[in-house]
């Protein structure tokens, strides 16, 4: 295999981010309804982001949650 070939790839990953403004949730628990893989409702009743990246394979459900909060709330990037 010629060497320049091998070089000239790389992978770009994208890391996606979930984050839940506290004082904004009103713990109507649509987010872990929809995204329970990122999201779930701690001890106050409020959401709360469970994992540090989004999974690939939860990006579409992560942002359905943020789409779909009522009080925009969380915040996916």
């Amino acid at each position: 295999m010629n060497k320049d070939f091998t070089n000239k790839f790389c992978l770009t990953v994208i890391i996606m981010k979930a984050h839940v403004d506290k004082d904004t949730c009103i713990g109507c628990g649509l987010c872990p309804s929809v995204a329970p893989e990122v999201f779930q409702m701690d001890d106050d009743g409020k959401a709360e982001e469970i994992v540090e990246s989004v999974p690939e394979s939860s990006s579409d459900a992560a942002k359905e949650a943020a789409d779909s909060c009522p009080v925009n709330a969380i915040t996916v990037e």
